[in-house]
């Protein structure tokens, strides 16, 4: 069925379910692992016409319960165990107990080796981005989707154009090529969802400034992004470039149309008269874009499940378009290659 991949993820969550300890920080242990695009699929019949390569699951999950936390801000780390509470049944605390401080211990002992040494990013060789498809196929599925969207099945869209890149230039093995990458991204473009995710079948690496979807409690909220400008070299251009962000109407009505669809998706699962709209259009800048962001909330039903929630916001509207069935429809047309877990989630 078309639920069967979150069915199952939903059996192992319950599985492997942990309490949460006190002051614990936002990720104690549990599950971390990623949503591809092409995961819709599942529960939504879409074309198949692009081209499926590399192959990689459209999901993948590890679960952890020794974890070692960092607090930036205060330059603190917190080394946590925390086993499932399945095992509470059939085993005694103080075996757990034993268990988690001759772990723990270890792991204290392991991020205390002295480090074996990485290349400064500046020290490597530069990397080489290599186009996917050629620049004319591009700009003519643009003018494709412009011809959607003057004959009204569209109303925006996102196309994307995957780049490969040259991993010889990232030197070292497999952990530390991962890492000089994502040293690499985060010096070019720090965002708040960065991440580094190293599982069985695929390493992945985001600089994303957008979170798809957060549920604490029977809260749920999101903050889409639409409207992009670049930051100006001087403080002056930089206000003028916001200015003609926030003033120009084709932004602002894409930017609408978007918190429109997130909104009605949000509302799927969540009690009438719940959802708010609290911020629309306020202002975030990065190092290299200032983006326009809104941000809805709502209460999930009685019924509804974390895992119902992921379907109804999956993939989220702002890399899709409006309306999102039909833009995907068009995506799976115009793009040579499906987009595996870029545009997906990860946490």
């Amino acid at each position: 069925s078309g639920l069967a991949p979150f069915q199952r993820l939903a059996q192992l969550f319950a599985d492997q379910r942990i309490a949460r300890p006190l002051d614990a920080p936002p990720f104690f242990g549990g599950a971390v692992g990623y949503l591809s695009y092409d995961l819709v699929r599942q529960f939504e019949t879409l074309p198949s016409l692009a081209s499926a390569h590399p192959i990689v699951p459209d999901l993948e999950f590890a679960f952890f319960d020794l974890v070692a936390a960092v607090d930036h801000t205060c330059n603190h780390l917190v080394l946590m165990y925390c086993p499932p509470l399945t095992r509470f049944l059939g085993e005694s605390r103080e075996q757990l107990f034993r268990e988690g401080r001759d772990r723990l211990a270890a792991f204290e002992a392991l991020l205390t080796q002295p480090d074996a040494g990485t290349a400064h990013p500046d020290d490597l060789a530069p990397l080489t981005f290599t186009p996917e498809q050629e620049r004319s196929a591009y700009m003519q599925s643009v003018r494709r989707c412009q011809d959607y969207i003057a004959a009204g099945d569209i109303y925006q869209a996102n196309l994307s154009h995957r780049f490969a890149v040259n991993c010889a230039a990232l030197r070292q093995g497999p952990l530390q090529a991962d890492l000089s990458a994502y040293r690499r991204l985060r010096t070019l473009n720090p965002s708040p969802f960065s991440g580094l995710l190293r599982l069985d079948t695929i390493r992945l690496i985001s600089s994303s400034p957008e979170r798809l979807v957060r549920l604490e409690g029977r809260r749920a909220d999101t903050r889409p992004i639409a409207g992009t400008r670049p930051r100006g070299k001087t403080p002056f251009e930089d206000e003028r470039l916001v200015a003609e962000l926030q003033a120009n109407e084709k932004e602002r009505a894409e930017h609408i149309m978007l918190v429109d669809l997130e909104r009605n998706d949000l509302g799927r699962v969540c009690r009438f008269g719940s959802l708010r709209v609290d911020e629309v259009m306020t202002l975030e800048q990065y190092s290299h874009v200032s983006h326009l962001v809104s941000h809805i909330a709502g209460t999930l039903t009685e019924q509804a499940t974390g895992f119902d929630l992921l379907r109804a916001m999956f993939p989220g509207g702002t890399i899709t378009g409006v309306p999102k069935i039909r833009c995907m429809e068009i995506i799976e047309e115009l793009e040579p290659v499906r987009r595996g877990p870029y545009t997906g989630s990860m946490g």
